[in-house]
């Protein structure tokens, strides 16, 4: 299947960044020059040729990896499994990146969009030797080339994706959509590294990859490196024609310069003028990149520059089976995985295998020990210029640990629990202020926010620290906007979070920080980095990195002027279906407690650590020397917030875990301690939500003498949660007892409404939770049904106070802690 062939032109010369208003017309290759001499492109070809045919041994072979005899049926796996279309196009980028490497002593990585294209980069960064380094026994001879070939995509082996075991990777194209914004998180404060983003064109469709392309507004190329994207247009998804594959040349130029790129276009399906188009581009994209640095180093940043960026156009499954049974497949859908199936089983396709295999020449590739041929093997760069040795894909270079000053600095002084209210965020953005002091020298700390630092009460960053902005600025208007900022600001979840990401696997420190109910938007990308930190941790040669840290605020039970729609607690959820090693919850209920918690969170490795705190003022309970016992054990008996002595036992305890439920709670306790003075109650709070797991779940997970210490073994459990009520029975399973927990959270039930009238919609008030302690209390204290009516009452009162003054009674609204004399 052929493709028409075109001729582009520009000036090879040009080094200087493009004004922003200059002309925006594709950029055509000349090859009048033919940047490769006819032995250079004859060994890159050769290379490309070596990395294609260790890409099909991957998925087809287990035996016979060097065709030394006939192949036969014995020879194939029985199951085969990966893909051969997007590989033939990431073995060329890869192979032409490592000539631009060679030559300009470049340090770069690489990030493969396109879903499954595992076994390519496998090929690569075997063929360059870093695999055999850091996996000795898959050695660069025959025996080692055939253990490659059958641990692919087979049971204990690795996985068709660029996936954690494979060196060189801080991106798995499994889950299209992130390849950008982990490049250009990659790129941030580092200044001399170009990061080639392939982006696949099926990935080009979706919601993230779109919203990534305007990554460049927040690209500093004064103190940043840079992204190349490469948008490899094979033309095909899985069983379907891609957009872009299908989109005209203008139209895709037009979709991409209007995100402010220097447009390039490679395509052809003969290689020998591919690779000399593809070489002259990258060189041009090279020299570009550089002088745009090289201005903006010299005299400034003063407006966004047109960075390049690549459009590949090479059929799917380039060089593989032109037609299988009848049915063109080369440069179809029908090349995406296995072209060729059924091999043991069909003598016609196995005889197409072989000449498929035969046709690279693989005895001109590899040396009779099965060694790549050293006039190929020179063309790899060397030690950590090779993309698979890079240090920035495994951690980053050293040296750039986030020196954090003293959070009890931020302390908020405790005279008597529960009678000051604070906004709880607000101390915790003066620590962040001075973090980014302490660590501007190493500019290696950022904040990530959909455009909400300010509402989330951390704008106190803003008085060292800018937001980044590359673009025009309105004086009169723009507040704390410079292009040098580190707070990143965009209204997309994928972006911050992805940015994050990137920055993080590089080795930097960071923290994202949105509302509650939309942290769902990318909860599906939390997922992934979670996969990939615990496959990371089982191997010995991935350094540990920073963690992962989500800060929710403006939760389910304070959006006040927003509506149902704000309102959602459902990302706790999806973190407690990840493993112990990596997944923490933390529910700090005051200040104090979470400025210990997001002291730990900063300093921690390999987590991904959800702190979930309101920004609204909410009561102080605990001087920070308790706030810090607290937070290392992770759950506790509030003695002072009950009416029983520690190792009292009492009728029925009160549990709470989150800042609104935990008022809640402790206004329960006051007004039971007042109206029922008998009752005993004890009070616990959880602020590490893991320790409610059992130890053999998770690490922090208390053992059954603590657990029955703090909850007693029989007694009925009133729990007052944050999100919702499934969670905690999910996680007390196999607990003493555990059906005795009564949980009271968020039931989906939510309007614009006050914050009493929100937590009684639930049946988390005060009210609800003193009504389930008397109903479950034993011994039954005096006067329960009397009590039990009189909270009806109090729950009808309140609710039509509300609707009758637009705001709660004053007895709620101004509630503080009267030590049960309410």
């Amino acid at each position: 299947m052929k493709t028409e062939h075109r001729m582009y032109q520009f000036d090879t010369a040009i080094s200087s960044a493009v004004p922003a208003d200059a002309a925006v017309e594709p950029i055509k290759p000349d090859l009048a020059t033919r940047p490769l001499d006819e032995q250079e492109l004859a060994r890159m070809h050769r290379y490309w040729q070596a990395a294609n045919y260790l890409t099909i041994g991957q998925i087809y072979l287990q035996e016979n990896p060097l065709l030394r005899e006939p192949l036969t049926p014995e020879h194939i796996k029985p199951r085969l499994l990966g893909h051969w279309g997007t590989s033939p196009g990431l073995n060329l980028i890869y192979v032409h990146m490592n000539r631009l490497i060679r030559q300009h002593d470049l340090d770069a990585i690489y990030l493969a969009g396109p879903g499954h294209g595992g076994p390519a980069i496998v090929a690569n960064v075997y063929l360059e030797g870093t695999y055999s380094e850091i996996y000795p026994d898959i050695t660069q001879d025959e025996a080692g080339m055939r253990l490659l070939f059958r641990q692919f995509s087979t049971p204990g082996g690795i996985p068709s994706h660029v996936s954690v075991p494979t060196p060189g990777s801080i991106h798995e194209g499994g889950e299209l959509g992130y390849v950008l914004s982990h490049a250009f998180g990659a790129a941030f404060d580092n200044p001399d590294m170009i990061a080639v983003a392939v982006v696949g064109d099926g990935e080009a469709e979706t919601g993230p990859l779109a919203g990534a392309w305007q990554s460049t507004t927040f690209l500093n190329p004064a103190r940043d490196g840079a992204v190349l994207p490469i948008l490899h247009l094979n033309g095909y998804k899985i069983a379907n024609p891609t957009v872009l594959g299908r989109s005209s040349d203008d139209d895709i130029h037009a979709t991409i310069s209007g995100h402010g790129y220097e447009v390039f276009f490679v395509e052809g399906d003969d290689p020998m003028r591919v690779h000399q188009e593809l070489a002259a581009t990258l060189d041009v994209c090279y020299q570009r990149i550089r002088g745009i640095q090289a201005d903006a180093r010299a005299d400034g940043v003063t407006e966004r520059p047109r960075w390049p960026a690549i459009v590949l156009r090479t059929p799917k499954g380039w060089t593989g089976p032109a037609v299988v049974d009848d049915k063109p497949v080369e440069g179809t859908f029908r090349s995406h995985q296995v072209p060729l199936s059924g091999v043991r089983q069909n003598p016609e396709h196995l005889r197409q295998l072989e000449v498929w295999l035969r046709s690279y020449g693989p005895e001109d590739l590899f040396d009779d020990d099965g060694t790549l041929m050293p006039e190929l093997a020179e063309l790899a760069p060397e030690g950590n210029r090779r993309m698979g040795a890079n240090p920035h894909a495994n951690g980053g270079p050293s040296g750039r640990d986030l020196t954090l000053p003293d959070f009890r600095d931020y302390a908020v002084e405790i005279k008597q629990p529960g009678t000051t209210y604070i906004e709880n965020t607000r101390p915790l953005g003066t620590m962040l202020r001075d973090t980014f002091t302490r660590n501007a020298a190493k500019a290696n700390f950022r904040l990530f926010s959909p455009d909400e630092l300010a509402s989330n009460r951390l704008q106190d960053v803003l008085q060292v620290e800018n937001r980044c902005f590359i673009g025009p600025m309105v004086p009169a208007v723009d507040e704390s906007l410079a292009p040098d900022g580190r707070v990143m600001e965009v209204l997309s979840e994928h972006l911050c979070q992805g940015w994050l990401e990137g920055y993080t696997l590089t080795g930097r420190h960071g923290m994202f920080v949105t509302y509650e109910a939309f942290a769902m938007v990318s909860a599906s990308m939390l997922v992934q980095h979670t996969k990939w930190l615990q496959e990371a941790i089982e191997l010995p040669w991935r350094r540990s990195i920073p963690s992962l840290n989500v800060l929710l605020t403006s939760t389910a039970w304070r959006n006040d002027h927003n509506g149902f729609s704000h309102q959602g607690p459902g990302l706790i959820d999806v973190l407690l279906s990840k493993r112990g090693t990596v997944a923490r919850i933390y529910l700090p209920p005051d200040v104090n407690t979470l400025l210990s918690v997001a002291d730990h969170c900063l300093r921690s490795e390999d987590y991904v650590n959800l702190i979930v705190v309101d920004k609204q003022p909410h009561l102080q309970y605990l001087p920070m020397d308790a706030a810090i016992a607290h937070c290392t054990t992770g759950a506790g008996i509030w003695e002072w917030a009950g009416n029983t002595k520690l190792h009292e036992e009492p009728d029925v305890v009160l549990a709470c875990a989150g800042d609104v439920p935990t008022m809640e709670a402790l206004a329960a306790s006051d007004w039971l301690q007042a109206n029922a003075p008998e009752l005993k109650i004890r009070f616990v709070n959880v602020v590490d939500l893991m320790t409610l797991l059992h130890p053999g779940y998770h690490p922090h997970g208390l053992d059954t003498t603590k657990f029955t210490e703090f909850f007693t073994g029989d007694k009925q459990v009133i729990f007052a949660f944050h999100g919702y009520q499934r969670a905690i029975h999910d996680i007390i399973h196999g607990r003493p007892n555990a059906p005795r927990f009564h949980v009271r959270g968020f039931m989906e039930q939510g309007t614009t409404t006050t914050p009493f009238n929100m937590v009684s919609l639930n049946g988390m008030s005060r009210y609800h939770l003193a009504y389930e302690a008397l109903r479950r209390a034993h011994p039954s204290p005096h006067m329960a049904q009397e009590l039990m009516a009189r909270l009806k009452t109090l729950i009808a009162d309140a609710e039509t106070y509300a609707v009758e003054h637009f705001e709660d009674p004053p007895e709620i609204r101004d509630w503080t802690w009267s030590g049960g004399k309410a």
